[in-house]
């Protein structure tokens, strides 16, 4: 039986992973998975839901405020409960095999740290943890003899292409993406764009944050920082191109012309079953693909005035140090503030890009050992300017 801990639980990948290891038997005798904690933020319902479902060994909601409900809500179960940051981070402390990160933002890097140091597998879907501190995570993995299995559908397609090679055989990672839910807007039009548009997703079934994020193409900026960190490859060898159909998921490209591409139905459940069984495949319950029926696979270069996400990506790895932690801090308050309605869509990227500007003298920007301590206090200062440059952003699109 493998032990699992699932932070973040009641999110999107959260609730695949469940259903897989429900799949599996987890919370029945003689199951092929034992769940050692959920956590969750808001939604405690679904969280005492899931809870009730497979009797993990703690139950942990983020907000502390809503202790008395989860309490409540696990009335007579016998359940340990417990609320707070501290709770998330004692729960991922938990002796476990495998510690699924699903938690979304700089919230998942504390948990996944503390997750990897008790010797859990860490698999990852927080890619946040490797934009804001992917030096510090990879350098923690290798101390503690650890692995980190990526959970991102673009990450575990490389990772499987790259199974048995030669990193130094790699000419080119190559990341597809969608185009998301916009991306035959004119650009003009972008300006324009409201929440309910963005997240009408053409071929993913996602959580709000990360479909937006699809739409503006901050997600697949992310994972080109992600791709640079997890598998030490220079800048320069990692492309982004469009692919509509979202059936190859990635591509690895060898110095001998041969290209590895991984293929499958736009399903999440296929990297996170990957990193549920490995170094093992296990059946999952998801869509074969039927090649005759694809008909074409279609490719496209980016449009960078569309999706300025993808240069301010490539910026921030020329800059390097806590480069990483300041755009992903900046681009998580421009979605809240895009998300409130206060800026538009596009002004997303003015937001992220201003931060780092601001911050571009800044001398703990250029700190290329940096510890944990170093990164959270650089996610707070970009929170701070971000959040006080929204709100001439905020002025002007009032005006």
């Amino acid at each position: 039986m493998r032990r699992i801990a699932i932070l973040g639980s009641t999110g999107s990948v959260g609730t695949q992973t469940i259903d897989l290891i429900t799949r599996a038997g987890a919370g029945s005798e003689g199951a092929d998975f034992h769940v050692t904690a959920l956590t969750g933020a808001q939604n405690i319902a679904l969280l005492a839901q899931q809870a009730r479902a497979l009797r993990p060994d703690i139950v942990v909601t983020s907000d502390p405020s809503r202790l008395g409900d989860l309490q409540d809500a696990l009335a007579g179960s016998g359940l340990a409960v417990a609320a707070g940051a501290d709770a998330i981070r004692e729960a991922a402390s938990r002796p476990a095999d495998i510690a699924v990160n699903a938690i979304v933002g700089a919230a998942g890097l504390v948990p996944g740290l503390t997750a990897l140091e008790a010797g859990a597998t860490l698999a990852l879907a927080n890619k946040e943890s490797l934009v804001a501190a992917g030096p510090l995570m990879m350098r923690r993995m290798h101390e503690t003899g650890g692995q980190i299995l990526p959970v991102d559908s673009e990450h575990s397609a490389i990772y499987q292409a790259l199974t048995g090679e030669d990193i130094a055989a790699v000419d080119r990672i190559i990341l597809t993406a969608s185009g998301g839910a916009l991306r035959d807007w004119p650009l003009e039009r972008l300006q324009t764009a409201t929440v309910a548009e963005a997240m009408a997703h053409p071929n993913w079934a996602m959580g709000q944050r990360i479909t937006i994020d699809s739409a503006s193409m901050f997600n697949k900026a992310l994972e080109v920082i992600e791709a640079r960190e997890f598998f030490g490859v220079s800048p320069a060898q990692i492309e982004v191109i469009i692919h509509r159909e979202s059936i190859i998921h990635s591509m690895v490209g060898f110095h001998d012309g041969a290209i590895m591409a991984h293929l499958g139905s736009p399903d999440m459940r296929h990297a996170i079953g990957y990193a549920l069984n490995w170094p093992k495949r296990a059946p999952l319950p998801v869509a074969r693909l039927d090649l005759a029926k694809t008909a074409r696979l279609s490719f496209e270069a980016p449009d960078e005035a569309r999706f300025p996400a993808l240069r301010l990506a490539r910026e921030v790895m020329a800059a390097g140090g806590l480069s990483g932690a300041v755009f992903n801090a900046a681009k998580e308050i421009a979605l809240d503030h895009f998300i409130a309605g206060s800026i538009g869509f596009m002004q997303m990227a003015q937001l992220v890009e201003a931060t780092l500007d601001r911050l571009s003298s800044d001398s703990g920007l250029h700190n290329d050992a940096a510890t944990l301590e170093d990164v959270l206090a650089m996610d707070h200062l970009a929170r701070v300017r971000a959040t006080e440059l929204a709100v001439g952003l905020a002025s002007g699109l009032a005006g």
